[in-house]
């Protein structure tokens, strides 16, 4: 069995809430995702997603806030999967009758950041010094399933801007302007800056954010890979970002509606995160002591997401230090069995030929010490590696 296929059974780390202690209204969609999920006919699945789909709706038209709650409060990842599903379906609904609709978007950026070891310490301001270039880029290779009606803000914001409970204001927007009488809401996002640091590369996710108004029910955003705007939009956002010493590597996803650009984008950022560390750590043992072996092994720490993560040990027999590690955050719609996976091809695609994934969760920290816990071959454990039985 390889890797790969061994991914799939290493354990969930995350203690999930129980669904007999979360708020009564949440306990019935729940229940309502959980009977969609089991259904035996289409039908059933069907009735129950409308029953869903109608309560949903009633949280996106203004809370947000309990929207987001729901999700990351849900019993099991399955549950939370459906339900996001569901939101996603809602948001592609068109706000109003008519020829024309506007839709709502946010293009991921991952931007990777770097300043000369001597100048310490820098701050960008996370704006765009031309915005319109940025457009014509989009528009010029087709980004948006060809739609020229395009608007994007110079802002280059953090998650929490378009997560979850911003939803509802997010879609407030795509109301045309006429429907608002003489006095439109003014629409501001806010920028995120960006430090950066001498201690060496840091990995940084931001979102611009546009709209695009085209016919009802227009499919904008059904590219999930970068097209042949990516490379030339990533060397226009390098160009603009960079400041004097500080570098900038920017590397975009496809525009997606708001839920699903948070969800890739957080993918992007851990596995750039990921392969940086990867890189680092692989480059540097291999020119000290010789070829790497990787532990992939899930630990439950209480400073993680839902208190639990995957980590990546890196290490030599030769090396008598402690292992070099990453720590693989999961997020609410996360598999944890994708998740190792993604780290597997990731260590295969740097040539690391011993990779071990460890069964079992492990505590955060080394026993009686305050080292985060990272395995090395001769400390795993005994039985805890999983094997072809």
């Amino acid at each position: 069995m390889s890797p790969l296929d061994l991914a799939a059974a290493v354990p969930d780390p995350r203690v999930f809430p129980a669904l007999a202690d979360a708020p009564a209204e949440d306990r019935a969609l729940y229940r309502l995702a959980d009977q969609s999920l089991q259904a035996s006919t289409r039908q059933e699945a069907e009735a129950a997603d409308a029953a869903l789909a109608r309560s949903l709706a009633t949280r996106l038209a203004g809370d947000g806030p309990a929207l987001a709650a729901l999700i990351e409060g849900a019993p099991a990842v399955a549950i939370a999967r459906h339900l996001w599903r569901q939101v996603d379906r809602l948001c592609a609904q068109p706000a109003a009758d008519g020829t024309l609709a506007v839709s709502v978007f946010a293009l991921p950026l991952v931007l990777v950041a770097g300043i000369e070891a001597a100048r310490g310490e820098a701050t960008l301001p996370g704006t765009l010094a031309d915005a319109a270039r940025v457009v014509d880029l989009l528009r010029e290779h087709g980004a948006l399933a060809g739609n020229q009606s395009i608007g994007l803000a110079n802002a280059l914001v953090g998650v929490d801007a378009i997560d979850l409970p911003r939803l509802p204001g997010l879609l407030a927007w795509q109301r045309l302007p006429e429907a608002f009488g003489a006095a439109p809401p003014v629409r501001v996002v806010a920028p995120r800056p960006l430090a950066v640091s001498a201690a060496g590369e840091s990995v940084h996710l931001r979102f611009l954010v546009g709209s695009a108004l085209a016919r009802p029910g227009a499919e904008l955003f059904g590219e999930r890979g970068v097209g042949a705007w990516g490379l030339p939009l990533a060397r226009e956002l390098g160009g603009q970002l960079a400041a004097g010493p500080i570098t900038v590597l920017a590397l975009p996803r496809a525009p997606r509606r708001p839920p699903a650009a948070v969800e890739d984008g957080r993918a992007a950022q851990r596995e750039i995160s990921a392969q940086l560390f990867a890189s680092n750590a692989i480059r540097k043992l291999r020119a000290s002591v010789g070829e790497p072996c990787a532990v992939i092994s899930a630990h439950r720490a209480a400073d993680a997401r839902a208190q639990g993560e995957l980590r990546v040990s890196l290490s030599s027999p030769f090396e008598p230090r402690d292992a070099e590690g990453f720590r693989c955050p999961l997020f609410a719609l996360d598999r944890v069995g994708d998740v190792a996976a993604l780290l597997v091809r990731l260590l295969q695609d740097c040539r690391v030929a011993d990779i071990r994934l460890l069964d079992g969760i492990h505590p955060d920290r080394v026993p009686g010490t305050t080292h985060p816990l990272l395995f090395k071959p001769d400390t795993i454990p005994p039985g805890a590696e999983l094997r072809l039985h």
